[in-house]
């Protein structure tokens, strides 16, 4: 890999980056529009008013002969976490265009392999954000998740990723192709900080965070499970006030907009 042998001006690369910092330039009066957002984990309750549109569905199941398949759904909800994620999100980029895979089953369980096969899935459709409020401690999956992880972020997919609740080694959030998140109590939506003591890169509000719950009710919900779609609401703002930007470009976009990040 090398610039040798090719003219420096056909890769030259411009942006508007012109005063760039702060939460109002990174997405500021972006909304999400045109900007593709999936919920990977328990499904999503297509019907909740908190919600909204849900464009697609699908769940990773047994395939027949063995191994797993991603099939469409019409929608659901196996446990209540991912839609309380999903109205997080509409909540944060109101006009995305959401979709579900459900990998997760009743019980917030769900195997190694349909993690994989959904994740991998999610990227082979080239999601702008793919959110993952879920991770797993089997290093067996490392590999895997890391592979996809990268050939994501390569091909302009962001992974936003919850860091485990305990101080644990889980994947994919320590890759860093994956945009981590962890939780800060403070009860506002847009608060963004950056962790200068990584692994974990971002905290966003995870404490008693109001979210939908399948039935068309609504309950306080705490966790890095409910931080991250804060993150990934904000990627999809990002995205849809600037639609060139790659993953790279995106994390600088967050950490220029972190409120504790103070350009001199």
């Amino acid at each position: 890999w090398s610039l040798l042998g090719r003219d420096r001006a056909e890769i030259e690369i411009r942006t508007d980056w012109a005063g760039a910092g702060g939460a109002e330039w990174a997405w500021g009066g972006g909304d999400g529009r045109g900007v593709r957002v999936c919920v990977l984990d328990s499904g999503v309750d297509v019907g909740h008013p908190a919600v909204g549109t849900v464009a697609s569905s699908h769940t990773v199941r047994d395939a027949v002969g063995g191994g797993v398949e991603v099939v469409t759904d019409t929608g659901g909800d196996s446990c209540g976490h991912g839609t309380a994620c999903a109205s997080i999100i509409r909540m944060m980029a109101p006009e995305c265009e959401l979709h579900s895979v459900q990998v997760l089953r009743s019980g917030y369980r769900g195997s190694g392999d349909a993690l994989i096969a959904g994740v991998r899935w999610a990227v082979d459709q080239g999601y702008d954000v793919i959110n993952m409020s879920l991770s797993t401690t089997r290093r067996e999956f490392a590999q895997a998740l890391h592979e996809i992880a990268d050939r994501a972020y390569f091909g302009r997919s962001l992974l936003v990723a919850s860091a485990h609740n305990m101080p644990v080694e889980s994947f994919p959030w320590r890759f860093s192709s994956v945009i981590s998140v962890g939780s800060h109590e403070e009860d506002r939506p847009d608060l963004l900080l950056y962790n200068p003591a990584p692994p974990v890169e971002f905290f966003a509000r995870g404490v008693r965070v109001p979210a939908a719950w399948p039935g068309g009710t609504t309950r306080r919900c705490t966790g890095n499970s409910f931080a991250t779609p804060h993150v990934a609401g904000m990627c999809a703002r990002i995205l849809g006030k600037h639609p060139d930007m790659t993953p790279f470009q995106v994390k600088q976009a967050l950490f220029l907009a972190s409120a504790n990040v103070r350009r001199s």
